[in-house]
Order: C-alpha cells, then structure tokens, then sequence
C-alpha cells in the first residue's frame, strides 16, 4: 500500500506565503512525478504544479512567479511554496504522485487527503 500525507496548509492573509508538505511512503519502487492539484467547491480539480524525478518542474500559468515547487527524492516528498498569496489561491490542495510499486509493476496515480488553504483578511 502507499500512502501520500499533506500538510502545511492553513489561514494566511494576502499577499503571506506557505509551505505545504507530502511525504509518500508505503510499497515504493520508483517515483516519476509528483505534483499538486487544487480545488474549489463545485469547481473541477485544477492542476497547480508538478516535478519529474530529475528536477524538471512545471508550474500553472496562474501561479507562475509566486509558486515553487521541489522535491526531496530521498524522502520521497514534495514540496509547494507558495507566496504573494491571493484570495483567489483559496482552495483544498491535493498532491499525487505517479509510482510504481514494485520493478514489474505499472505506473499509477496516488493522492492525498488534501489541505485547505485559506487566503484572507
């Protein structure tokens, strides 16, 4: 089994920063991408920012300049730093991670339980 951990998230007030945090252990062989989605109520999932293995990054249009997003391949985590935060970040985020768990075995999609982030005043 794998299990992917949030945290980090929390009340910030606009134009403040954090950090969110997602440790992935359990039956882990290898991780391709690991990355966060965000989502509002009622609105679909919307991809935020992803890593490949070998450091490449990829960040959203919306958050591109404010956002950064790192990993820790050691510690199979990921990291999202996240400043000049504004009401419009206010979201459940999730991270995911694309693993195999053993050699032989298939690459699949692994998510977190989410955090909310709350950007206000």
């Amino acid at each position: 089994q794998v299990q992917l951990v949030e945290s980090g998230g929390g009340l910030v007030q606009p134009g403040g920063s954090l950090r969110l945090s997602c440790a992935a252990s359990g039956s882990i062989f290898s991780i391709s991408v690991m990355g966060w989605y965000r989502q509002i109520p009622g609105n679909e999932r919307e991809w935020v920012a992803s890593i490949f293995s070998d450091g490449l990054t990829n960040l959203a249009d919306a958050v591109k300049g404010r956002f950064t997003i790192s990993r820790d391949n050691a510690k199979n985590t990921v990291y999202l730093q996240m400043n000049s935060l504004k009401p419009e970040d206010t979201a459940v985020y999730y991270c995911y991670a694309n693993l195999r768990s053993r050699p032989v075995s298939g690459a699949m999609n692994y998510w977190g339980q989410g955090t909310q982030v709350t950007v206000s005043s």
